[in-house]
């Protein structure tokens, strides 16, 4: 038996450990994945649906029967005294008898049933309820594609942060090498100081944008692990490449999708929004229909000069009451009609905020496009800058150390370089993030 109990014991301290686990590598599906489960927003937003759920349920119950039970215990600590004719018990004519009703200590035990019968109020609360449900699943679908654009961005900045400071790095190296060769030239006395100092200002730049390279990635890693839901201090390795991100999301199919703003989460919400200033409409014109409720209750009731309730030979009166209650509006000075125009005012302006939102999100979409096709554009575009930036700083540093080309043209040829390697790494970003916010304005994640 106590084997039994440890291997148990055991099982569940493993499962334990195994769902707390962090991961130590994630590729950007997998961080998408994982971010969806574990972000603190999308928790929050997932808890709002069963929030929902218990609202609808709660509101349901109110047409449900309602049982209740009541006990009152009365002790008078000094019983109040009436005064009556005193003629009623065969005394003088014109003066006056103290008397005292009742015991002085009583209780009673009463249970009611009671349940609605018509109330137009509850009929559209039912109905809220249920909008109140939709409303809190599109508001998780809306954080999940916002959740899921958040990791994304961050993921992307993590992968910049280290492919700059690789390049920064290889540029470092070879400005120290050519530093090198170019002091002893100029030690030699074959070469000029100018062109010494020259490299040594271009490297203090690169060494500089180095360092601020290096603390952004610190704080890009800690973005993607609140991002995530993981401790911002969380040790994690990306196991995917700026480039081959890049490539995965270059997809002009995606382009060729029909803007249909129906189909968009936004236009849903908006939806939801009109529809619910639809039965706030209801609920004011309900306000003006009569409620009928019925109910039942029945008890018994004791009295004692002491305190004897608990005794067995305690006499207990039995009673009990059945009945409706019929309330009917008549007339509210004008109130009733003034909060059913607003609620009439209001379900308008829902509307015409709905037409608006599906303007808006046509030109969010076009725009959208017009973004990525444009990210995709320049992406190639900066790839063949860099190749010609590459080539014509080859070209001057050759010139330079053979002695035709002058530190000033090498340094500018230089600067184009790191300038052409920054923008084609920004470019290959905005491939993957353009990329992104089109799918959430599409609310499409499943195109390639």
């Amino acid at each position: 038996m106590r084997k039994i109990l440890i291997l148990i014991s055991s099982l569940i301290i493993t499962s334990i450990g195994l769902s707390q686990e962090k991961p130590s590598s994630l590729s950007l599906q997998e961080a998408i994945d994982y971010a969806l489960q574990n972000n603190r927003t999308a928790i929050n937003a997932a808890r709002d649906i069963d929030a929902a759920k218990q609202q609808k349920w709660e509101t349901t119950a109110t047409g449900l029967p309602q049982l209740s039970a009541k006990v009152d215990y009365q002790n008078f600590l000094k019983q109040q005294v009436q005064v009556i004719p005193a003629e009623f018990f065969g005394g003088q004519q014109g003066e006056f008898a103290e008397v005292t009703f009742g015991t002085k200590q009583n209780m009673t035990a009463f249970t009611t049933l009671n349940q609605k019968i018509f109330d137009g109020s509850y009929i559209v609360g039912l109905q809220s309820a249920k909008v109140f449900l939709e409303i809190s699943k599109n508001a998780k679908v809306k954080t999940d594609l916002e959740v899921r654009k958040a990791v994304i961005e961050a993921y992307g900045n993590v992968l910049l942060a280290e492919e700059s400071i690789k390049i920064f790095e290889r540029n470092i190296e070879v400005l120290e090498k050519n530093l090198f060769e170019t002091q002893k030239i100029y030690e030699n006395g074959l070469g000029e100081e100018e062109s010494v100092e020259q490299l040594q200002i271009t490297l203090s730049g690169v060494k500089s944008n180095l360092n601020n390279v290096e603390r952004l990635k610190t704080l890009a890693y800690q973005m993607l692990n609140i991002t995530l839901g993981l401790d911002v201090y969380n040790n994690l390795v990306l196991t995917d490449s700026l480039e081959s991100l890049t490539d995965q999301n270059i997809s002009l199919s995606i382009l060729e999708v029909e803007a249909n703003p129906e189909s968009t989460i936004d236009y849903l919400i908006a939806e939801n929004d009109t529809e619910s200033k639809s039965l706030l409409l209801k609920l004011e014109k309900s306000k003006a229909l009569p409620t009928l409720n019925a109910f039942i209750n029945g008890g018994y009731s004791a009295f004692s000069d002491k305190f004897t309730f608990t005794n067995s030979d305690q006499d207990w009166f039995g009673s009990s009451l059945v009945g409706v209650s019929l309330d009917i509006p008549i007339f509210s000075s004008g109130m009733r009609s003034a909060a059913t125009q607003r609620a009439q005012i209001n379900y308008e302006k829902a509307k015409a905020e709905l037409t608006e939102t599906e303007q808006r999100i046509k030109l969010q979409i076009e725009s959208a496009k017009s973004d990525y096709r444009f990210a995709i554009e320049d992406y190639q575009n900066k790839k063949e800058n860099l190749a010609l930036a590459e080539r014509i700083e080859v070209k001057n540093q050759t010139k330079f150390f053979e002695g035709i080309g002058s530190s000033f043209e090498l340094r500018q040829a230089q600067t184009q370089l790191y300038t052409a390697q920054q923008e084609l790494l920004q470019s290959m970003l905005d491939v993957i993030n353009n990329k992104a916010a089109l799918e959430t304005v599409l609310n499409n994640t499943t195109l390639n």
